[in-house]
């Protein structure tokens, strides 16, 4: 349980993000939602937390793309709750398109939040786990980081990074007892993806397990790692098998 545990959860108003507040919120932990969107569907969420569970949930607003908003958020959330445990690194873009055709900007930008956004929560929540000597990071990957994909340079780019990241910020902070790890969805049903997930769609048979996967399932090894206190570095794909 999570009891009296604070965490922090990166493009948490829906889709994946939603599903890891309410896992780890049913945990019994204190959540900072943090969103870049919809002020609506943020609050609704927490209200909904607040509601079901024992902890407390807050809304808060932030491009995590820049580096000094998200200070500013993080020393928001330790007014607020004192301290972080827990920090799950789940917002990211997508601006898909082919290789030969793909803008500078969309580049930019999916690096910018996707790669560099995981970076500044980071950073700006590895004073607060070094003080207290421990914490655990959970990144959000993805199977197009492993294996690649087309039509998601961008994309299979800022994911493969963040895997390196997790790698990375595992061996610094492990001294201390700080735990990073990551996660690396597949083919998950949400609003950008259900228009998929009809069975005559040939992308499942790519996938052993015949289906596309349910946020509910990759906020399970979300919480499975967020607890793992002798895991590190690790990657644990959430894919129904398609890379491997």
């Amino acid at each position: 349980m999570l009891t009296g545990k604070t965490a922090v959860v990166t493009g948490g108003s829906r889709g994946i993000g939603a599903a890891i507040v309410r896992k780890l919120a049913s945990q019994g932990a204190n959540v900072a939602v943090v969103y870049a969107g919809s002020q609506a569907l943020a609050e609704e969420l927490c209200a909904q937390c607040a509601a079901e569970f024992s902890g407390k949930a807050v809304a808060y607003r932030c491009d995590v793309a820049d580096f000094t908003a998200v200070k500013d958020l993080m020393a928001q959330i330790k007014k607020e709750f004192g301290t972080v445990d827990i920090l799950v690194n789940n917002a990211g873009v997508t601006q898909d398109g082919l290789l030969a055709m793909m803008k500078e900007e969309s580049f930019d930008r999916v690096l910018d939040v996707d790669l560099k956004g995981a970076f500044n929560c980071i950073r700006h929540c590895a004073g607060m786990f070094l003080r207290q000597k421990h914490g655990a990071i959970v990144n959000v990957s993805s199977v197009s980081g492993m294996i690649g994909n087309p039509g998601q340079a961008n994309y299979s780019a800022a994911k493969a990074g963040l895997i390196g990241l997790t790698k990375a910020v595992a061996k610094e902070l492990a001294p201390k007892g700080i735990t990073c790890n990551a996660v690396a969805p597949g083919f998950i049903e949400t609003d950008m993806t259900r228009d998929l997930s009809g069975q005559d769609n040939g992308l499942l048979a790519a996938i052993p397990l015949g289906r596309m996967g349910q946020p509910q399932e990759v906020a399970e090894a979300v919480a499975f790692l967020a607890t793992a206190p002798y895991i590190t570095g690790e990657v644990l794909r959430v894919d129904g098998g398609i890379a491997m």
